[in-house]
């Protein structure tokens, strides 16, 4: 919301064009005024409601007026020689209208209860961001330096890249940074929301904002304060509250047409029928001005923005970086989406998913392959020596070792001729290979590496890159959802039909380079309409920037991916797709549901008004202030969306 200090009141041309909701503007203190006024309406009614009309009452209620009201009708003229028609002049015209026709109690309640409302909805809409004050709030302030053998407590801003900081237990991180030394659990939920704390020791990355929770650890600053990705995140959100949606920006020019509308509807009712049939004039002016009261489009224009600023925010706190609302909106109608393989539906590590036996125990080829492999940095070598480990298998001494560069190795175990490698190095060595097993595995989309003992083929070793965690499950829920999903990826036929088949989606394409990425997307736009891109944010840029919504895994730390996608999930974690579609289309739901509200009480207590069976008290009550804290708390309740963790990693 747009708060200022100087007056009080709505602008429907200027209160909806920014972050989507009002535009309350407030006289500095205005809670003491309204608690005055409030005093003195209550003593006029109760004199009134004792001995009548009298001078004490009537005074008592026309200093409420003046009180409560005085901004409102400023507000309203003002608007009104800017050619500018507010909720503020309809609700001066009520109160005046009123005053004029012996109403005067009535006007009174029109404009103190009006005040009553804007006060209520300017809290509940806090509410709705209140991810942005949570993140302000870890924003530390200052950072504790090593400087000449000792440590300063100095101001973030006076901080620079290559400083060091400490951090103890229960210290916030000032800035982000990588660390030096010590190790630490740090609890990174502001930022990615992560329930469980993250080990972090040298080498590791900090981000500003989060809590250091049981290590000493000395920390390098990367960078400037206002550079953190705390920093971007706040700037991020921020800037996403103020952008409007398609849905919103409609109900904004409706209400610019509505309002001078509802004054001419006003105007005919007052008008019409003690002209033509002859009607009392006070009873029809008075029924005009229930009319005006309750035809406020008050309620109307908030019903998208305030949705669409909670589920924003909500998201925030969910570490889901929506950059702007027309994305919940697009996501919500989005039916095809389209995800990269590697580093989205995987993780990019390599897995043992077999050891076969040929002549000798599977623990007995995984011990020779692990001897061989151990001394090597590559990602077979590393995913052997993982399964190893897993499975107690201890590590043996080689001797007269020999590389073969991108084929393989050899060398001594128990004072027998070992190697590891590839078909195409056994073949070279003349070692006989049982093909039928490697084709089989290879056609799985597999890496096949081959162990052999004294000229031998004693096993193979099968290996295929990491699905994420949940993976299958997410895909399921989003089929459920009545969401297409495919794979493009630029790997080969066979791993991509292979992964495809492991995780049961709707289609995939192989072989793609990055501008054949940007052909696919086009291909399922005319399919299936809006199409979504999950990638890295980085290798998958042209495709995002097709997609109608692009969407960036594992966000953190990468400066590219928060500027290329249109929503980022901080953490690796498919789970959030679910989240962001859910999310959605609940914002949407909440949308219409408001809207409807709207516009159905609306037209109820105008028809009760028509008919003389609405009062002024009813008008604003129910039509004014009690819908809108309505739709309100309605948007309200999209925080209570929560993101889930999927399942464990679905094994290589």
């Amino acid at each position: 919301m747009d708060h200022s200090h100087d007056d009080h009141g709505h602008d429907h041309d200027d209160g909806h064009d920014n972050k989507g909701a009002h535009v309350h503007e407030h006289s500095e203190g205005g809670l003491i005024p309204l608690a005055v006024s409030g005093i003195i309406l209550a003593l006029g009614l109760a004199l009134r409601y004792l001995y009548g009309p009298s001078l004490p009452s009537d005074l008592l209620l026309v200093a409420t007026m003046v009180l409560s009201g005085y901004k409102i009708a400023e507000i309203g003229l003002r608007g009104m020689l800017r050619a500018h028609i507010s909720i503020n002049l309809l609700i001066s015209i009520a109160a005046v209208g009123a005053f004029a026709i012996g109403h005067l109690e009535e006007g009174a309640a029109v404009v103190f209860l009006f005040n009553i409302a804007e006060r209520l909805e300017d809290y509940a809409a806090d509410r709705a961001r209140h991810s942005i004050e949570a993140l302000m709030e870890l924003k530390p302030e200052v950072a504790t330096l090593r400087r000449n053998g000792g440590e300063a407590v100095v101001p973030v801003g006076e901080v620079w890249p290559g400083d060091i900081f400490v951090l103890r237990p229960g210290d916030r991180v000032p800035l982000d940074g990588v660390v030096i030394e010590g190790a630490s659990s740090v609890d990174q939920a502001t930022i990615t929301g992560e329930s469980a704390p993250v080990s972090k020791q040298a080498g590791d990355d900090v981000y500003a904002g989060t809590m250091n929770i049981d290590g000493f650890v000395g920390v390098q600053v990367t960078k400037l304060a206002e550079e953190t990705m705390l920093a971007r995140i706040l700037e991020m959100v921020e800037e996403a509250e103020e952008s409007r949606s398609p849905t919103e920006a409609f109900v904004a020019r409706f209400a610019r047409i509505y309002t001078p509308a509802v004054i001419l509807l006003a105007m005919l009712v007052a008008i019409v029928p003690p002209l033509l049939l002859g009607q009392p004039l006070r009873v029809w002016v008075y029924k005009s001005l229930v009319m005006l009261v309750v035809a406020c489009p008050c309620a109307l224009a908030i019903s998208t923005p305030v949705a669409m600023v909670s589920a924003i925010s909500s998201a925030s706190m969910n570490g889901v970086l929506v950059k702007g609302s027309t994305f919940i909106e697009q996501i919500s109608r989005t039916k095809a989406f389209a995800f990269d393989k590697t580093g989205t539906f995987t993780r990019g590590e390599l897995g043992v998913t077999d050891v076969v036996s040929f002549t000798v125990p599977e623990r007995e080829v995984l011990r020779l392959a692990v001897a061989l492999e151990a001394k090597a940095e590559h990602p077979i070598a590393r995913a052997i020596l993982e399964r190893a480990e897993a499975e107690g298998v201890e590590v043996e001494e080689t001797t007269e070792f020999r590389a073969f560069v991108g084929r393989g190795v050899e060398a001594c175990v128990d004072d027998t001729t070992c190697c590891i490698g590839n078909l195409r190095l056994f073949e070279e060595l003349d070692i006989p290979v049982v093909n039928g097993v490697v084709d089989e595995l290879e056609g799985q989309g597999k890496t096949v590496v081959l162990v052999s003992q004294d000229n031998c083929t004693v096993g193979a070793i099968a290996l295929m890159d990491r699905l994420r965690a949940g993976a299958v499950e997410v895909v399921s829920e989003l089929q459920g959802m009545g969401v297409h999903v495919e794979m493009l990826t630029g790997d080969n036929e066979v791993t991509a039909r292979a992964i495809s088949d492991r995780l049961g989606l709707d289609g995939y394409s192989a072989h793609l380079l990055p501008e054949e990425k940007v052909a696919a997307i086009e291909g399922l736009r005319e399919r299936f309409g809006a199409v979504a891109m999950v990638g890295d944010g980085v290798n998958d840029a042209p495709a995002l920037a097709a997609a109608d919504v692009g969407i960036a895994m594992g966000a953190i730390g990468s400066d590219v991916a928060l500027e290329t996608a249109d929503v980022a999930l901080m953490e690796d974690d498919l789970g959030r797709i679910v989240y962001l579609v859910r999310l959605s289309a609940a914002t949407m739901g909440r949308i219409r549901e408001n809207i409807a509200a709207s516009i159905l009480v609306k037209l109820g207590v105008a028809a009760l008004a028509f008919f003389g069976l609405a009062s002024l008290w009813m008008a604003v009550a129910v039509g004014d202030m009690g819908l809108s804290l309505g739709v309100i708390l309605n948007s309200l309740r999209l925080g209570g969306i929560r993101a889930r963790t999927y399942g464990a990693d679905e094994g290589a």
